[in-house]
């Protein structure tokens, strides 16, 4: 029962320290389903082990799943704050309200490391010299920003390769959109200060741009150089243009963040105007999950933290609807983030609160036309597997279906993989991954075999072991990556394993047509209906997640391969380098003292590593 503590847990929890930390609550898989802090973890820890009927639902819910829990003790609240928010955007704990999809969310880049800088997309910030502008959450407002600053600044577009070989101006020059500083047609120093102003204008700086335009503008019409004063000229026009669709109140503040939701079920629908100078330059359309029970000050805090601990750019204030209980200690780890003072406040009344009201409300619309598209795309779901049901004839609606596939190179590295669909959706959180066992060589067929045998025993034990449990729901439809041969072996694999009563079909791709067990003949579906459109997004699926894995795997073994002969990496060190690089060619760019950073490793492993992959490179570049 949710509170109820066994006599191993009371005495952990006797001996709980008095002072700021982080606490994580686990499973029964020892998986962390919760991370908190703690200005005292003895007192909040405890507390979670009392009578369930003064908790709040959600937090039941959670206790009826706790088993155990790990402590990591800090000096001071602000230390606790940070390692929260590094906790739960590493693990993404079913408890924690989390920002959705943050890994996700591409930055700008300005690559300031280069002689003649670009603007790149990016997906995650690093130290490399250049410097990053968000996150944005669309890749396509990415787009549409650097694509609005080419169209005012004529800043270089190509690839270094391009840069370097290039023996005559391209078109872009022509067409006034570059300035051909690979031909040396502009000047290093004149070029960096272009870059300047646009590093400016993506700071919301734009009025500071203007001024230094107009006058450079003045200065090359006094001067008589009036093809330069017409291209200074036009620059101005279209940072005017910009700035006059930037709706802001001045009084509002000069550089601030407002933010505001608005929540429904499990989810936080939340808006963030950013103003610089200001005026309006950017707005962010988030959302959080896992809101449900949770007050407006546990929603404003979660957001707070793992917002601003990837925000590139924060403001010296932050207008919010509510503050949570420690706000003191937020303001102090913004102040950090920030390098100097940042105000967190709820404003009460004037231009301040109006633009809240602006915010909120813009956040309500996007949650009603959220769930107005959710309801929509629900409906074409449930029609697509009523089509589905029809035109199989089978005996109930496919709320579950499974498809596998198979993924190997010349019998090497063979895998395979199991995708799920939940009421015609991708249920991530039940895909699996099998690595071939019992076959040798190319061999699709045996390979379907012993997949799913392998998935129904697991099945007909998961009701009695822990550890098996994701295997307990059986499926409604199988689909076989394939034609007759893996359906075949997939309907015998089920016969042996005693499965009855689920329907099997193989889709063959060369003509989109589905083969029975039973039936010569395939079953030619429209090829405009939605019920042939879920089968091919989950056999799409299903191919994507096995070639990922196969990928991962064959990475793995090439980069094994080579770390055998670095002198001074042994089997330790070897594990903690294939953890923490993808490739050979991310841990060759690596610095010493990132390569160095890795747990195990220490400055001279580090510098027989990057000697020898660099001595690899050479070698591969001189065949």
């Amino acid at each position: 029962m949710p509170g109820a503590a066994t006599p191993d847990l009371q005495q952990k929890i006797a001996g709980l320290p008095e002072r700021p930390g982080v606490y994580l609550m686990k499973n029964e898989d020892d998986q962390v389903i919760y991370v908190g802090k703690a200005v005292n973890l003895k007192s909040r820890v405890r507390s979670y082990f009392h009578d369930p009927a003064r908790m709040m639902p959600k937090v039941a819910a959670m206790m009826r799943h706790v088993r155990d829990f790990e402590l990591i003790a800090t000096d001071t609240e602000v230390e606790a704050l940070i390692l929260e928010a590094t906790l739960v955007k590493d693990m993404k704990p079913h408890y924690n309200i989390r920002l959705k999809d943050d890994k996700a969310y591409p930055y700008i880049r300005l690559t300031w490391e280069e002689d003649y800088p670009r603007l790149l997309i990016a997906r995650k910030p690093a130290q490399d010299g250049g410097r990053y502008f968000g996150p944005y959450p669309r890749a396509q407002t990415v787009r549409d920003t650097i694509r609005l600053i080419r169209r005012i600044f004529p800043l270089r577009n190509c690839t270094n390769q391009k840069f370097r070989n290039a023996v005559r101006p391209c078109l872009e020059f022509h067409i006034k959109r570059c300035q051909a500083p690979c031909r040396d047609l502009v000047d290093r120093a004149s070029y960096r200060t272009m870059m300047r102003q646009v590093e400016r204008f993506l700071e919301g700086r734009a009025d500071e741009v203007e001024r230094d335009l107009v006058g450079r503008l003045e200065e090359a019409a006094a001067a008589l150089e009036f093809e330069k004063a017409a291209q200074l000229r036009d620059q101005v026009r279209a940072i005017r243009e910009i700035t006059a669709q930037q709706k802001a109140s001045s009084a509002a503040g000069r550089d601030l963040d407002a933010i505001h939701w608005a929540a429904v079920a499990e989810e936080a629908f939340v808006q963030v105007f950013r103003v610089r100078q200001g005026r309006l330059v950017g707005r962010e359309v988030l959302t959080l999950t896992g809101v449900d029970d949770s007050d407006d000050a546990e929603v404003a805090r979660s957001f707070l933290l793992q917002y601003y601990a990837r925000a590139q750019d924060i403001p010296p204030e932050v207008l919010v609807p509510v503050l949570s209980a420690d706000a003191q200690q937020m303001t102090a780890w913004l102040k950090e983030r920030r390098g100097g003072a940042v105000d967190v406040k709820v404003p009460r009344r004037g231009e301040k609160r109006r633009l809240l009201d602006m915010v909120r409300q813009n956040a309500e619309l996007s949650r009603d036309e959220s769930l107005r598209r959710l309801e929509r795309l629900k409906s074409q779901r449930e029609a697509a597997l009523l089509g589905l049901q029809h035109a199989l004839g089978l005996a109930r609606i496919p709320r579950r279906m499974e498809c596998y596939d198979i993924s190997n190179t010349q019998g090497t590295e063979s895998v395979a993989s199991l995708v799920v669909f939940t009421e015609g959706r991708p249920d991530k959180s039940q895909y699996r991954r099998f690595k071939i066992r019992t076959v040798s060589g190319p061999n699709d067929f045996a390979s379907m075999h012993e997949v799913i045998g392998r998935r129904f025993r697991h099945a007909e034990l998961a009701h009695d072991q822990v550890g098996l449990k994701r295997f307990a729901e059986t499926p409604d439809l199988i689909l076989i990556d394939g034609g007759r041969g893996q359906l075949g072996y997939a309907v015998r694999a089920l016969k042996e394993a005693g499965v009855e009563g689920i329907a099997v079909f193989g889709l063959a791709k060369q003509h989109e047509w589905l083969f029975a067990p039973d039936s010569p003949d395939p079953i030619v579906l429209d090829r405009d209906s939605e019920a042939l459109k879920v089968l091919q997004q989950l056999r799409d699926e299903a191919h994507r997640f096995a070639i990922g894995f196969h990928r991962k795997l064959r990475t793995e073994r090439n980069l094994r391969s080579v770390l055998d002969d670095v002198p001074g990496v042994g089997p330790k060190r070897k594990r903690a380098l294939l953890r923490a690089y993808r490739s050979v060619a991310d841990m060759a760019q690596a610095s010493l003292e990132d390569l160095a950073g890795v747990p195990g490793m220490n400055q001279r492993a580090a510098e027989s590593v990057k000697a020898y992959l660099a001595q690899r490179l050479a070698e591969r570049a001189a065949e």
